[in-house]
């Protein structure tokens, strides 16, 4: 994955980062007004030291001392609320942010596009895990970093008054922190991406093991994914090695920094108070307050290491909240009724980065309430229709109409409401076969529920069941058979009576009795809609009362199954060699 092409949006965050960030300015400001307190209470710590070191002690004043300590300790108490609520701000932040990021990415998933997909399940997953790294980024040492940045020169300013020329001790180790910092950012910046793609590429292989672990079991795929494993695992651990190392070089040079400042100014502190032109305390105070001048350039040093995380993160982020969703580009048409009828004109359909069309100058018009098979070889484009009737995938040319207007202008929602589908891999979701059934439409209820139950024969192993439609399934419905997951598909794209069904090899994985069975439920389920049956058993034929065959992604014949019959002997007939085999 080409990381480094990718670049940085000029000027200001885009709107999906800079929403959730507005929202949280009021806190943002607590927190800064926070971290300004905390700082100031760090100078008030410093000078108390050396007023008791250059006041209390040679006088043995001991009222002032008690004085000093209480006012100390006032300060100490309100130091420690003011941390915890600086702690607290940043995690409110923190939340919120993760809160309402997580829920655009989420919606983004929701409503890409299927032929601008460019992530795999995996590769989604390891990008929505990116979030935490942005809302760390924005949301815990950054703000601090950033308010500590101005008490550097407040802080030298109080050295240099207290203890003159030894401010220059500290003022040296800035410059040796900073270009340590930055000299160490083109590396981390690369290393960063990679280590970014790596982690991606890992999360892949391990969603599709766990996704697909009885297909991995019963095909002993275990050591072909094991090597994918070990290699994605090896490529990780080894950029995130050379970070973690690029990353420490800068780190240590700060603490080296801050204890090079700290004996400096004691040693040189030494000849001042020999010439007294400093006092022990103030030689004191000046070596804490030397500690801090470099101590938040070791914090920038880290925060330059996870800027380049966070950069990384929201580059990849930002790229995929670019990517344009389905539906019309502006508000689109959300029609309250369809009746069915479906049209494709001219209709040329290439999926993303395949070589030939899967569809090519499709034309054919299903009206409302017909009953139509689509039949084919493998691979001649019968799903493809399908998908492009739920508007999966926009025509690459060409118009898809529902009711007379074109699916694009259309909001999903309008059509796939109205639309039951069933394709041939019948996933189940973690839930109650209940949830599974309704999907959360509120507007249906518990008998409509049960009517379509009864219709694709769910009901009948549903209701032996102890819990019945409350029984919670397991991931992607495991526990159950071939056949009760297609039932219960079917009694999903059933439930609600949408004038559209479209069935995708429907009894696919039930029995011979099962299946009749159904069919005499389904043809009073299918009187007045209409209906599209993708199949190749000659069984369901007898539901429709015309057939659409395709053949290399074109249309080759359409008419009535005795009309289709018909010619499919003619045709038989006339390959016949002389010795009478087909050709």
């Amino acid at each position: 994955m080409a990381f480094d092409s990718i670049e940085l949006p000029k000027g200001r965050f885009s709107e999906w980062l800079a929403a959730p960030l507005r929202a949280n300015r009021p806190i943002y400001v607590k927190v800064a007004l926070a971290a300004t307190l905390i700082n100031l209470f760090a100078l008030i710590t410093a000078l108390f030291t050396m007023t008791v070191y250059d006041r209390v002690v040679p006088n043995n004043a001991t009222d002032s001392l008690i004085g000093l300590t209480i006012g100390l300790v006032i300060i100490l108490v309100f130091d420690f609320v003011l941390k915890m609520l600086r702690a607290y701000f940043v995690d409110v932040a923190g939340a919120r942010i993760d809160r309402d990021i997580g829920k655009q990415i989420f919606d983004q998933i929701l409503h890409m596009r299927m032929d601008t997909r460019k992530h795999s399940t995996g590769g989604l997953a390891s990008l929505v895990r990116e979030i935490e790294t942005l809302r760390d980024f924005f949301a815990s040492a950054t703000m601090t970093s950033i308010v500590d940045l101005p008490f550097i020169l407040i802080t030298l300013t109080v050295i240099a008054l207290i203890g003159g020329w030894l401010v220059m001790v500290p003022l040296v180790m800035i410059p040796l922190v900073v270009l340590s910092a930055l000299a160490t950012q083109p590396m981390m910046r690369r290393l960063s991406a990679e280590t970014l793609g790596e982690a991606m590429g890992k999360q892949s292989v391990l969603v599709e093991t766990v996704g697909s672990l009885e297909t991995v079991k019963s095909a002993n795929a275990g050591n072909i994914l094991s090597r994918r494993w070990d290699d994605a695992v090896g490529r990780h651990s080894t950029v995130s090695l050379r970070q973690r190392v690029t990353s420490t070089i800068s780190i240590t040079i700060a603490g080296t920094a801050q204890t090079m400042a700290y004996t400096g100014v004691v040693i040189f502190g030494v000849f001042a108070i020999a010439d007294q032109s400093l006092t022990v305390g103030g030689l004191i105070a000046c070596s804490i307050l030397s500690g801090r001048v470099v101590a938040p350039l070791g914090t920038i040093a880290h925060l330059l290491t996870r800027l380049n995380a966070a950069r990384t993160a929201y580059q990849q982020i930002d790229s995929f909240m670019s990517q344009p969703v389905e539906g019309p580009e502006g508000k689109g048409l959300g029609v309250a009724r369809i009746s069915g009828t479906i049209e494709f004109r001219n209709v040329d359909f290439r999926y993303p980065e395949a070589p030939e069309l899967a569809l090519s100058n499709v034309n054919f018009q299903i009206a409302s309430g017909e009953h139509v098979a689509l039949i084919g070889s493998i691979g001649s484009g019968k799903s493809t229709v399908a998908r492009l009737m739920l508007g999966l995938y926009p025509p690459s040319s060409g118009l898809v109409l529902v009711d007379g207007v074109d699916i694009r202008q259309l909001t999903p929602a309008a059509v796939r409401s109205r639309v039951g589908a069933l394709f041939q891999d019948n996933v189940l979701l973690t839930g109650t076969l209940r949830d599974n059934i309704l999907l959360g439409r509120e507007d249906v209820d518990d008998e409509e529920m049960i009517r379509a139950a009864k219709i694709s024969r769910a009901h009948e192993f549903i209701s032996r069941m102890p819990q019945g439609y409350d029984l919670e399934l397991a991931d992607r419905g495991e526990g159950l058979s071939g056949g009760q997951k297609q039932s219960i598909a079917l009694a999903r794209a059933l439930v609600g009576r949408p004038p559209i069904i479209i069935l995708d090899e429907p009894t696919s994985s039930v029995d011979a009795d099962t299946e009749r069975g159904m069919m005499e439920n389904l043809r009073e389920e299918f009187a007045d809609r209409t209906l599209i049956i993708i199949t190749h058993r000659p069984s369901l034929l007898n539901m429709v009362d015309r057939i659409i065959m395709l053949a290399n992604g074109k249309v080759v014949m359409d008419g009535t199954p005795n009309a289709i019959r018909s010619r499919v002997a003619d045709i038989r007939s006339a390959m016949k060699t002389n010795d009478g085999r087909v050709a």
